[in-house]
């Protein structure tokens, strides 16, 4: 069983157990995530295609650690003008290993306010 998941921006195929880097995650290390946009589910051949996400499936995952990436060089040449810039970053990610891919609970449904019984008394006036 697999699924592809939307998560901060990118899509991702993740399987149970399965850990990845992603861009930075607002959670502490050890908290349990929860992503319900889920693209596509594959479960045992019956593939089902969300229009956009599949509803009521999510993925839950663990954060396993904050870091920040390998270093990107950006270098910039201008031939024969004798400009050059060397300038560098490294990403902040996060590392996520997938604990489930099920089914959404459904939100508990609000109840409804009572509303007002509305009463038919004539107000008419006589003058």
């Amino acid at each position: 069983m697999y699924a592809i998941v939307d998560i901060a921006g990118q899509q991702f195929k993740v399987t149970k157990d399965q850990k990845h880097f992603v861009h930075r995650l607002d959670a502490e290390v050890g908290d349990t995530v929860e992503f319900e946009n889920v693209l596509l589910t594959d479960e045992n051949g019956k593939i089902t295609i969300g229009e956009p996400f599949v509803a009521g499936k999510k993925v839950t995952a663990k954060v396993l650690m904050q870091t920040r990436g390998e270093k990107v060089i950006i270098f910039k040449k201008k031939r024969r003008k004798g400009y050059r810039k060397t300038n560098g970053h490294r990403d902040y990610i996060t590392q996520i290993q997938i604990e489930s891919i099920g089914s959404a609970k459904p939100a508990k449904s609000a109840k409804p306010a009572k509303q007002p019984v509305e009463t038919t008394e004539s107000t008419e006036t006589t003058e």
